[in-house]
C-alpha cells in the first residue's frame, strides 16, 4: 500500500487487497506447501495463510476501524463494528494444492464494494456496489456484461448437501432438461461467480446456508448483482438468513429455466 491508500474508496481498497493476496497465491504456486488440517477433509495451505495475512495488512492500513472476518484467522476488530470485510484468501485450495490454477481471491465489504482476483489470468473483477468491472493491468477497466450465450452452467458439487434429498446438485446435472439447454462445468471455486458476471458462464448453482454472509460467496454475489444478474436462493427467494443456496444467472430466462429444473427434479 502507498501512503495515499487511505484516500482510496472502498472499491479501490477491495481491489488493492485482492491484488495483494493474488500476488502471494501466484508466487507460491507449484511449491511444496505445508497443509493445515481443518477437519472433515478440509485443509488450508501456507499460501492461504500468507495471502490472508497480506490482505488483512492492506485492509487494516486503509480502514483501521473496520472489522474483518477471514476464513483462516477468524474475526478481527470491533465485533459491533457496522463495517465488516469478508476475506477468502484462496478459494479453490484443493485445486491449488493439486496444481490446478483455477482459484480466486475474494474480498468484500458487507455493504457492497468487493473484488475477486484471478491470480493467474491477472484479472481483477470488482464493484463499487453499483457497477461491475474487470481490470487487467493498471487502469484498463472494462464493464462486465453477463450473457447466457455460452450455455455453460457451473455447479458446486462439494459436500455437504444440506438440502438433500429435496435438492442435490448432482441430480440437477442428471436432469434431462438440463442437458437440453446447458452444458455443465465444475470449477470448484467461486471464480465461477465472477465469470457469470463477466459473461463466461450462463449461471452458477450451489447449495448451503446464507451465502451473502459467507467469505466464499459475498464478493461474487456483489459482482453479479452489480452486473445485473439474477441472484436468488435455490428456492427462488432473495438470499439471506432464511434462504437456501444460491442461483446466480446471467438473465431472467436462464434463471427461470434453472428454477424449473430445481423444482421438478424428475
Amino acid at each position: 500500500m502507498t501512503s495515499s491508500s487511505t484516500d482510496l474508496d472502498d472499491a479501490g481498497v477491495a481491489l488493492a487487497a485482492a491484488r495483494a493476496g493474488a500476488e502471494v497465491v501466484r508466487t507460491l504456486y507449484g511449491r511444496r506447501l505445508a497443509r493445515i488440517d481443518k477437519g472433515g477433509g478440509d485443509f488450508a495451505t501456507a499460501a492461504d495463510v500468507e495471502a490472508e495475512r497480506t490482505i488483512l495488512g492492506v485492509l487494516h492500513a486503509a480502514r483501521p476501524d473496520d472489522a474483518v472476518l477471514g476464513e483462516e484467522s477468524g474475526r478481527h476488530g470491533d465485533p459491533d463494528a457496522e463495517r465488516r470485510w469478508l476475506v477468502d484468501p484462496l478459494c479453490g485450495t484443493l485445486n491449488y494444492a493439486a496444481g490446478n490454477p483455477l482459484v480466486a481471491v475474494n474480498v468484500a465489504l458487507r455493504t457492497g464494494p468487493a473484488a475477486v482476483a484471478d491470480p493467474f489470468s491477472g484479472e481483477i473483477f470488482f464493484t463499487d456496489g453499483e457497477t461491475a468491472r474487470v481490470r487487467k493491468g493498471e487502469e484498463d477497466d472494462t464493464r462486465l456484461t453477463p450473457t447466457s450465450a455460452g450455455r455453460l452452467v457451473d455447479v458446486n458439487l462439494d459436500p455437504p448437501f444440506p438440502s438433500a434429498p429435496g435438492f442435490r446438485a448432482v441430480d440437477l446435472l442428471a436432469h434431462p432438461g438440463f442437458a437440453e439447454r446447458f452444458q455443465p462445468r465444475v470449477l470448484s471455486t467461486t471464480l465461477a461467480l465472477a465469470w457469470v458476471a463477466a459473461g463466461k458462464r450462463a449461471a452458477y448453482v450451489t447449495d448451503g446456508a446464507d451465502p451473502s454472509a459467507s467469505v466464499h460467496f459475498a464478493a461474487g454475489i456483489a459482482l453479479c448483482r452489480a452486473a445485473g444478474c439474477v441472484v436468488t436462493g435455490i428456492d427462488g427467494t432473495p438470499i439471506g438468513p432464511a434462504s437456501r443456496g444460491l442461483v446466480a444467472a446471467a438473465d431472467a430466462e436462464t434463471h427461470r429455466h434453472l428454477m424449473s429444473l430445481i423444482r421438478d427434479p424428475h
